[in-house]
């Protein structure tokens, strides 16, 4: 083990805060890598053909439910609507004549003017156009319903993932548009072996970390998918996010830590720990109030501002609170630049 020791010298005018380094009783945990996904998030695809006339988001923007992100020019729907409303006023005119003949007959066959097999062919003509009415309003109904296909609208509040079309882009049906995800409801999925679901399972309390920010936070909801992959035999464990949560989104690469039981481990508070790229240190404060840099090896997060540790450190031994005090304390008694300011 590496020590860096500080020249020997006089203790400080100012006692430097100290807390020993113990044995507590804490959770042991399991740690499985994981990844950031979106709860809710979907690709938006065209549902006619056209040209892509207006985009109104792009990647990283918000945006609300409703609200429209993208137009398709709409002249060759348009048309069909036309076409479609036209014949449904056609359809609509032979029926109301055949109505008025249908009725006319009714009145003579009444009178015994006409026979039954006129009676019957005028009925038959009338829901004939009946039938042919209600077919025409269905189709006419459709091609407004494509019609308004044309203008694209956001399925709920999200962000903007990516976008797979440009403005004057000819698109067909199927063609994905642009892909967005609800950032208030995220969760991180992690792969378990085999042989560690049963000490898992009867556990609560899994914590998630993202190194990349150094925050950790406790899964509000832990489900485990019924089903292993046939190719690690690992299970799958979704871990929902609490809302809220800024700078995460899809994609990131966090750690999942099950809780396996309880253990004792040395631990200080990681407010104690001085650290340098690689190398991490604390300051070990001796009887006679001499301050010692020495390197520790650290382990992971225990809780409640506690780290464990691996190595450089006995239970009992007195480390400084603050780092940077016990520095500029050191730098005074020895003359040597201390590594605070490196």
């Amino acid at each position: 083990m590496l020590a860096l020791l500080a020249a020997p010298g006089s203790p400080a005018a100012e006692p430097v805060a100290t807390v020993p380094a113990e044995y507590r009783e804490v959770d042991l945990t399991y740690g499985a890598d994981a990844v950031v996904e979106a709860v809710r998030q979907s690709t938006v695809s065209a549902q006619i053909s056209g040209r892509v006339r207006d985009i109104l988001f792009d990647v990283g923007d918000t945006v609300k439910k409703g609200q429209v992100i993208l137009r398709i020019d709409e002249s060759e729907v348009a048309q069909g609507l036309a076409e479609a409303t036209a014949v449904l006023a056609q359809a609509e005119a032979g029926f109301a004549n055949a109505k008025a003949h249908y009725e006319r007959t009714e009145q003579l066959f009444a009178r015994g003017f006409v026979s039954q097999a006129a009676r019957d062919k005028a009925k038959s003509e009338f829901q004939a156009a009946h039938s042919q009415v209600a077919a025409r309003r269905a189709a006419a109904g459709i091609a407004s319903t494509t019609r308004g296909y044309a203008t694209v609208v956001a399925p709920y509040s999200g962000v903007v993932l990516s976008r797979h079309v440009e403005l004057g882009e000819t698109v067909v049906p199927g063609k994905p548009l642009m892909t967005g995800f609800d950032p208030g409801q995220l969760r991180v999925v992690a792969d378990l072996p085999q042989h560690k679901l049963k000490e898992i399972q009867s556990r609560a309390g899994v914590t998630v970390e993202f190194p990349v920010l150094n925050k950790s936070v406790t899964a509000t909801e832990v489900t485990l998918q019924p089903a292993a992959d046939l190719r690690t035999h690992a299970t799958r464990f979704r871990l929902d996010l609490p809302a809220g949560l800024e700078d995460v989104y899809p994609g990131m690469f966090a750690r999942a830590r099950f809780v396996a039981g309880r253990g004792k481990k040395l631990t200080i508070p990681a407010s104690a720990v001085l650290q340098r790229s690689e190398v991490a240190a604390v300051y070990v404060v001796d009887a006679r109030g001499a301050v010692q840099l020495r390197q520790v090896r650290l382990g992971e997060s225990v809780g409640n501002g506690q780290v464990e540790v691996l190595a450089g450190l006995a239970a009992g031994e007195q480390v400084a609170l603050d780092p940077v005090k016990a520095g500029i304390q050191q730098k005074a008694v020895s003359g040597q630049p201390s590594a605070v300011g490196r």
